[in-house]
């Protein structure tokens, strides 16, 4: 065996032992990186309840294929940034497409079939009016 496959068979072992994880893709807001969001149920020691526990991990996403709520698989790899040491292996499952939130201004525009229009300053639903209240005076005689 020659020494170049000898390293390449020990490079591929190396790529196996990664520690790899499967979870939920709760968060894509980030430039290439995605949030994974894991959970494990374990019984409590004491008192023998199941509790579920979760755990995110941020992980590089460099094609961008990752979607919110894709069930996914992460693995280990060196560290990318000060919360980055894994990546995206591949995704497992795609979620359906899940419409972002929007604003009440928004879906109320959009029930009248217009664009959303912002409020003018002067528009007297912009106007705070503050109006002080007179004080009621301190009884000065009872002294």
């Amino acid at each position: 065996m020659t020494s170049t496959s000898t390293a390449a068979a020990v490079a591929d072992n190396k790529k196996s032992d990664r520690n790899t994880k499967m979870g939920r893709v709760v968060s894509t807001k980030m430039a290439k990186t995605i949030v994974v969001e894991t959970t494990r149920q374990r019984a409590h020691a004491l008192y023998k309840r199941v509790i579920t526990r979760s755990k995110r991990f941020y992980a590089h996403d460099e094609q961008g294929t990752a979607r919110l709520g894709d069930f996914v698989e992460i693995e280990e790899t060196r560290p990318m940034s000060k919360l980055k040491r894994w990546r995206l292996k591949n995704v497992i499952q795609r979620s359906a497409l899940v419409e972002e939130p929007i604003s009440g201004k928004e879906r109320a525009a959009a029930a009248k079939g217009g664009p959303a229009q912002p409020v003018a300053e002067n528009h007297p639903v912009a106007e705070k009016k503050t109006e002080k209240k007179p004080r009621a005076k301190k009884n000065e005689s009872a002294s």
